[in-house]
């Protein structure tokens, strides 16, 4: 008989999978943001910066304010436990999971760069990258001078060179070693990472095998879809995998209220062995766009009954909720979304606009505004200020409760 489980169950199962619902640690170290990476896996990358980038916001979300200098020295240096791959999308992860990804580098090379026009055309810069970082060790994209570093094109700005760079890392032909000013350091991969991690190689079933084992963790509860969207995985194997992990113990069926399908009938979901399953969950966070718990829209959908798209690339006319609107969390629920701008040159967390899921703006209004002093502190910033004309139902809402906020916070 397979077990069934009420939706706010499996979003607890999921949230406490995540690291929501614990005791924030009095100071935030290394070794809790380590921890973090080591539950979640792996922080997605992303440039936009008009509030934070992404990959400081889940440890934010998770564990309270920190220093961020202290997650730079993890991921930026190219001493530290990470590197960057295109695991879900560009994200650090930690140097000992590279080969991992393994069977990934060869799709890429076999996808780009056998019988590519583009590479043919460009072998002599291709060799003369190799020799260049081979004479000179790592280096960004703008330290490197050649004929063909020209920004053109519809790459964003990319020139040539940058391009290159760029497939040769998805080939696995060179890693980055840190960034400096959020500017990728390319670096042949046997000048960053260890011997102990290029010496390693690892089966492609037994590597998706390990990456679903992975995404099972950190999802505590689940479709196979959910499980192979975290790191990307497609195919057959996927589901070879999945099947392994049941026959192991690994994962055991379940259903879940109102997870259906085509005909209303039931979605199959697996749990996690080992998932808590908690009778509560207490939490206040603003979640990136890039956050696990919401970067598979689906899973949002289904989960938290969240219709979640990213405006960013929206003409501003268009855009419903905002440029780059966070998913708000309170509890087991993602009651709102707001949009966020650290206005620093007037020293002050922007609300451009707010918006609640249900209607109950005054609940939320009360629980975010702590929570936004708490944010507005972290950046630094004096304050927060509801923008004039800010958009949303919840906005006028957290300008009163900001008003009579005020009064105490000095």
């Amino acid at each position: 008989m397979v077990e069934q489980l009420s939706p706010a169950l499996a979003r607890r199962i999921a949230l406490a999978a995540q690291g929501f619902g614990r005791p924030r640690p009095a100071v935030v170290g290394t070794r809790q943001l380590n921890a973090l990476v080591d539950r979640i896996n792996l922080l997605q990358i992303d440039s936009v910066n008009v509030f934070e980038r992404s990959h400081y916001l889940p440890a934010f979300a998770r564990l309270g304010a920190y220093d961020r200098a202290l997650l730079d020295r993890l991921t930026f240096d190219a001493r530290g436990p990470h590197t960057e791959y295109w695991a879900h999308e560009a994200a650090f992860i930690r140097k000992e999971d590279w080969s991992l990804f393994g069977w990934r580098m060869r799709r890429y090379r076999e996808r780009y760069a056998t019988g590519n026009a583009w590479f043919a055309a460009h072998e002599t810069t291709l060799s003369w990258l190799r020799s260049e970082l081979a004479a000179k060790g790592p280096l960004a994209a703008s330290e490197i001078e050649h004929d063909a570093n020209r920004r053109s094109g519809p790459w964003w700005g990319w020139s040539e060179v940058k391009r290159a760079l760029e497939r040769m890392f998805l080939f696995g032909e060179v890693a980055i070693a840190g960034r400096t000013r959020f500017q990728r350091r390319y670096g042949l991969v046997e000048d960053v990472l260890p011997a102990s991690v290029l010496d390693r190689t690892v089966d492609d079933a037994d590597a998706i095998r390990e990456l679903m084992r992975r995404s099972v963790a950190a999802h505590g509860i689940g479709t196979l879809r959910d499980f192979a969207d975290y790191y990307r995985l497609k195919g057959p194997a996927v589901a070879v995998a999945m099947e392994e992990l049941a026959e192991a113990g690994e994962v055991v069926p379940v259903e879940v209220k109102g997870w259906t399908g085509a005909g209303d009938r039931p979605v199959k979901a697996w749990l996690h062995r080992d998932a808590r399953r908690p009778r509560s969950i207490e939490a206040a966070a603003l979640l990136s766009p890039f956050d696990p718990v919401v970067w598979f829209r689906d899973r949002a959908l289904r989960m938290f009954g969240f219709h979640y798209r990213i405006e960013i690339y929206t003409p501003a006319p268009q855009r419903v909720y905002g440029y780059y609107s966070l998913p708000i969390l309170l509890d087991d629920e993602l009651v709102g979304r707001i949009d966020l701008k650290s206005d620093r040159q007037n020293g002050v967390l922007r609300v451009q606009s707010a918006w609640t899921e249900d209607g109950d703006g005054g609940r939320v209004a009360e629980r975010l505004v702590p929570l936004l002093g708490e944010t507005s502190a972290w950046q630094g910033l004096g304050g927060v200020e509801v923008a004039e004309g800010a958009r949303g139902d919840l906005a006028p809402m957290l300008a009163a409760e900001l008003a009579v906020a005020a009064p105490t916070a000095g």
